[in-house]
């Protein structure tokens, strides 16, 4: 096993953007609306997306609704209010109401699928790189991360772990962009720890495990 230099536990090395990116935060989200919403830049629309999901989970996991229920509730409620209010309109002459055929636009859902995609892509290729032990370092602390995962998945329904999974995206991103410099300032020290934890585990265990002769390759 190879054991790195130490130089990377040298304070006065240059910090580098964590988890080695090079371009801007809203750049690695997607750009456009989804970026826009995930750093509150349109704070009208985040906040709105908040209160609902929050208002979704309340009504799921803490008042305990049946989703169909909740389906048919809201829709003879929304059938009501329109029949009375078109009914009415009619009979003191008001302005029918002025329902929109559209509420959302379609670039919206598909800028969303494609930014999805391609975290997508980006995700399962960082896994498989890890897996195969490309990066030793993260392949530990993705050991630990995923058994931690599944230590708190035993407190939390699958609901629960949505709506977390939910909050910490429109909340993380924005938190990060607003304190980057903070950030990646801890974020280099727990990265150096971490380095230096596994050298000192690879020169005392692993570089201690016997292993069998190369085999040389014969020339063609």
């Amino acid at each position: 096993m190879p054991i790195y230099s130490s130089d990377s536990d040298n304070e006065t090395t240059p910090r580098t953007k964590l988890f080695g990116r090079q371009r801007p935060i809203r750049s690695v989200l997607g750009g456009g609306q989804v970026a826009g919403v995930l750093l509150w830049e349109n704070k009208k629309v985040s906040a709105a997306l908040s209160f609902g999901m929050t208002i979704l989970w309340l009504l799921f996991e803490v008042a305990e609704y049946n989703f169909v229920t909740l389906f048919s509730h809201i829709s003879i409620t929304a059938m009501l209010i329109v029949f009375i209010w078109c009914t009415s309109a009619e009979f003191f002459n008001w302005n029918p109401p002025a329902i929109p055929r559209s509420i959302l636009d379609k670039s919206a859902f598909h800028e969303f699928a494609l930014t999805f995609h391609e975290r997508f892509n980006q995700t399962l290729s960082s896994f498989v790189d890890i897996a195969c032990g490309k990066q030793p370092a993260l392949f530990f602390v993705a050991i630990f991360c995923l058994y931690v995962l599944s230590v708190i998945g035993n407190y939390f329904t699958f609901l629960n772990f949505l709506y977390l999974c939910f909050v910490c995206l429109q909340t993380l991103p924005f938190l990060y962009n607003k304190y980057e410099d903070e950030v990646e300032r801890y974020a280099g020290k727990l990265t150096r720890q971490v380095k230096k934890m596994y050298r000192r585990f690879d020169s005392r265990v692993l570089n201690k495990i016997p292993r069998g002769p190369v085999k040389e390759k014969k020339g063609r």
